[in-house]
């Protein structure tokens, strides 16, 4: 999976799910993708907050590609945060995690993508081992599924699982063909109480520590199907 920040919850089932979770970051850096932004739940709506950037371009690949080093941006993310979220039943809990993630000074947003997976997985209780590069696989030359067969069986891989949308880039009988079982893990968003507010699905995983302790987390990462 490419290296997003604090991304949805289904991310983390997929994390939670493999034995062996890679960041894919040696590839196109997507603009106004989810690298670097993602949704959090201000006065009951989806609200956009972004890590800036410098010269982010889909020229560059995603490990290149820095995090602007000016402070301003991360007091005030943090700010909204807190607004938004000060009331909520696990703020007090989780808002210190936020807060070590938001001040990390790693410059590639790729390492900065990368801790804040690993904190919160830790939060989470999730220990699955996950490969910080893509870069070692010194495959770049491949493209598509072909690479993906290649980091497989490279890592000596007998299953491999990919989110939903992958069943129109993935094809099952050419993974068979190598001995690898392809799967897709499909989920589907349960409403958990937001305040008073009509539930608003697909938030950072944010909002579901916010909102949920962990036991109801848990469950909420066990709920998939594999197709």
């Amino acid at each position: 999976m490419q290296p997003y920040f604090l991304p949805y919850l289904s991310y983390y089932k997929l994390l939670k799910l493999v034995d062996k979770f890679v960041i894919y970051d040696d590839v196109n850096f997507i603009n106004r993708g989810w690298i670097n932004r993602n949704n959090i739940l201000v006065g009951g709506k989806a609200h956009l907050f972004t890590v800036p950037l410098i010269d982010a371009s889909q020229n560059k690949l995603i490990y290149e590609v820095q995090v602007s080093p000016d402070q301003v941006w991360r007091k005030k993310i943090l700010k909204t945060i807190s607004q938004a979220y000060r009331k909520a039943p696990q703020f007090e809990t989780v808002f210190p995690l936020v807060e070590d993630i938001i001040t990390d000074q790693s410059e590639s947003v790729a390492d900065f993508c990368l801790q804040s997976l690993v904190k919160t997985a830790r939060f989470m209780n999730i220990d699955t081992e996950i490969v910080k590069t893509s870069r070692q696989y010194n495959n770049s030359d491949l493209k598509g599924q072909h690479r993906i067969l290649s980091i497989c069986q490279k890592e000596g891989a007998s299953h491999y699982i990919n989110p939903i949308r992958g069943q129109a880039l993935y094809d099952k009988h050419l993974f068979c063909n190598e001995g690898i079982t392809l799967n897709f893990i499909h989920t589907t968003p349960r409403a958990y109480p937001q305040f008073k507010n009509d539930f608003v699905p697909l938030l950072s995983i944010l909002d579901i520590m916010m909102f949920n302790n962990q036991k109801e987390i848990q469950d909420l990462l066990g709920e998939y199907d594999l197709i």
